[in-house]
């Protein structure tokens, strides 16, 4: 009696535990697989097609759950690290992760894949490839080059510009910073850069703020400004409408919002750079899935760069840049 008790408790075990597997597993038979994709943040127009990118790969792969978190804030260092320990501690099969800081969330990467987990890193650098499978972004000193050149050819090649930077250990917009200000000494000597060592900080009433202390210091003289992302450009052009300076001033931007886009058509910013977001997060999902499926991924996946100007901002493939998908 004893014995047949136990064979039918350890059948009904044996059941419930195929059943619990049959559920994880998805319609194709293969194993759903959890993959965080950790934003900067959360709030500005950019996360939310990279998210968009992101849901489109799971769609298509058709057995990927996207866990979409991030910091509310850009500048929540603690918080980044806290939502990547939290994926780590529910072990996701795999994190796709935009670095608010390039070395700070080296040590979180590295617990990562110590437990297993890999990596893909995208929109900003890492400190140390060596934790991560691919880096998946924009060539950010490329953009910067760009947009150097775009003020040079405003400028006629001369005059005085400001470079406002973003945040100290952003990795992407310190490269935008450096191509910006390596091209303007290579190919447009007579360009003078008035000031480069200001921080926008991570929010546009920051950024306004910060390029108003600016104008007032050299108002007179400013004939070009550039901003290395979307709240700081939503600042500085905040900052020039109220100065009167709007349209007056060569100004280059990066990443576009409904409210940027307006200001370029009425000639209020003379070119945005343009990323495309919503492949960024294509191709990281895409990138770690293939991963994990014991598949060969490029360690660099540039997903290219372009400006809009109020000349070229109605031609097909800038609208598509211009207003890409959001996630809800």
């Amino acid at each position: 009696m004893h014995h047949t008790l136990a064979l039918v408790l350890i059948l009904l075990t044996a059941v419930g535990c195929a059943r619990e597997e049959s559920a994880s597993k998805s319609e194709d038979g293969g194993k759903r697989l959890e993959i965080a994709v950790i934003p900067k943040g959360t709030t500005h127009v950019f996360w939310k097609s990279v998210h968009a990118g992101a849901l489109k790969a799971a769609h298509e792969l058709g057995n990927v759950e996207v866990r979409w978190k991030g910091a509310l804030l850009e500048n929540d260092r603690e918080g980044q690290i806290n939502v990547v320990q939290d994926f780590i501690a529910q072990e996701v099969d795999g994190i796709v992760l935009a670095p608010l800081d390039s070395t700070a969330l080296v040590p979180s990467i590295a617990n990562a894949k110590a437990a297993g987990i890999p990596t893909v890193i995208f929109d900003s650098g890492l400190a140390d490839p060596a934790v991560t499978v691919s880096y998946v972004a924009t060539d950010n000193h490329h953009g910067g080059v760009l947009a150097a050149r775009e003020m040079g050819k405003r400028l006629k090649g001369e005059g005085d510009v400001i470079l406002l930077r973003y945040n100290v250990g952003s990795e992407s917009t310190e490269q935008r910073e450096a191509g910006f200000l390596e091209t303007l000494a290579k190919e447009f000597p007579k360009i003078v850069v008035l000031s480069s060592d200001q921080y926008s900080g991570t929010t546009a009433i920051e950024a306004q703020n910060k390029a108003l202390q600016l104008c007032n210091q050299f108002g007179d003289k400013l004939d070009g400004i550039f901003a290395v992302c979307e709240p700081d450009t939503v600042g500085v052009l905040g900052a020039l409408e109220q100065e009167g300076l709007a349209g007056k001033v060569a100004f280059v931007g990066f990443d576009p919002s409904p409210h940027l886009i307006e200001a370029m058509a009425a000639g209020k910013i003379q070119g945005i750079v343009l990323q495309d977001p919503v492949a960024m997060g294509y191709e990281a999902v895409k990138a770690i899935v293939k991963h994990i499926k014991g598949e060969q991924v490029e360690p660099r996946i540039n997903t290219g760069e372009t400006v809009a100007t109020p000349e070229n901002m109605q031609q097909p493939e800038i609208q598509k840049l211009l207003n890409p998908a959001q996630a809800d």
